[in-house]
């Protein structure tokens, strides 16, 4: 934790003191994001980014205002209102984004760090409420710190690790664990197949009311297409493999997700869109489906 406070840091001073080749604009943003599963909790964001110094996706300086819906397990809808502030940049070979902020109770928000090495290291911060009735009623917050490292093989073949641990309010603390493998099968077509594997272990298992069996496995193999065109870049991914947890027997783990972004290099407009869809429990039911929808456009003046 201390070590990404102090990259982060580092990053800031660093981009603070360097003068910019390209004059810095100044942008709007709106986003939205929807998601509903199939114990009937339904999630709303709506948000607005007011950038007054802009200059790529990877170097900005502003504000956010949001507004978050939840109806957990089809109760009564309740709101929140969040505001954060915005800042990103690079430093060297490192880039950095930090979106500190609250809900009025809490600190909320991320801050993340990475470099374009070969053997790429990225480190995250990340603080968010639990969208479950006692989690929303009772204030259950996460702070989820981790990092992941990519092993490149060869121009094919790469491995990533991803580790964290995951605080929640009361006494559960989470391990985490993930390893990716990626093959290239046909690099000019931006064609891979991947086996995502993921095992978390709580310390409390049970404690509140969202998923936390003692552990939780899931492997999925993937196949993923990755197209760019007139600068737009499109993205396909989908696969189905098994998930199993302490408390039950193997079952079937289904995975999708779809992105669309548009030219951003030279452009006042920009657009970028998806849509996923995910059967890994989040709530105390075993049985889910889970579906997501974002939308965001963006001005730069």
């Amino acid at each position: 934790m201390r070590a990404l406070l102090g990259a982060v840091g580092l990053a800031m001073a660093a981009a603070t003191v360097a003068v910019a080749e390209d004059a810095p604009r100044s942008a709007v943003s709106v986003d939205a994001f929807a998601s509903s599963d199939a114990d009937d909790t339904e999630v709303r964001k709506a948000g607005v980014n007011l950038d007054w110094r802009y200059s790529s996706d990877e170097s900005y300086q502003g504000i956010r205002l949001e507004n978050a819906w939840f109806r957990p397990l089809g109760q009564n809808s309740t709101s929140d209102q969040r505001v954060y502030l915005r800042l990103a940049d690079k430093a060297g070979d490192w880039s950095w984004k930090l979106t500190p902020g609250t809900d009025g109770h809490t600190v909320l928000g991320s801050a993340g760090i990475h470099n374009d090495a070969k053997y790429r290291q990225e480190y995250f911060l990340e603080r968010e409420i639990l969208e479950t009735p006692r989690g929303l009623t009772e204030g259950v917050y996460y702070t989820f710190a981790g990092g992941a490292l990519d092993l490149p093989v060869n121009d094919r073949n790469t491995f990533t690790v991803v580790a964290g641990l995951q605080e929640f309010t009361g006494d559960n603390v989470r391990t985490h664990l993930r390893v990716n493998y990626v093959h290239a099968l046909k690099p000019e077509w931006g064609l891979s197949a991947q086996l995502r594997t993921r095992y978390f272990r709580s310390s409390e298992p049970g404690e509140y009311d969202y998923f936390s069996p003692r552990w939780y496995a899931e492997v999925i193999p993937v196949l993923q297409l990755r197209r760019y065109s007139a600068g737009w870049r499109y993205l396909i991914a989908g696969g189905i493999g098994g998930q199993k947890s302490a408390d039950a027997k193997w079952r079937r783990s289904g995975y999708f997700n779809a992105q669309v972004t548009s030219p951003t290099v030279g452009k006042d407009w920009s657009f970028t869109g998806g849509v996923t869809y995910s059967d890994t429990p989040v709530g105390a039911g075993v049985t889910y489906d889970y579906q997501q929808i974002n939308l965001g456009i963006l001005r730069v003046f």
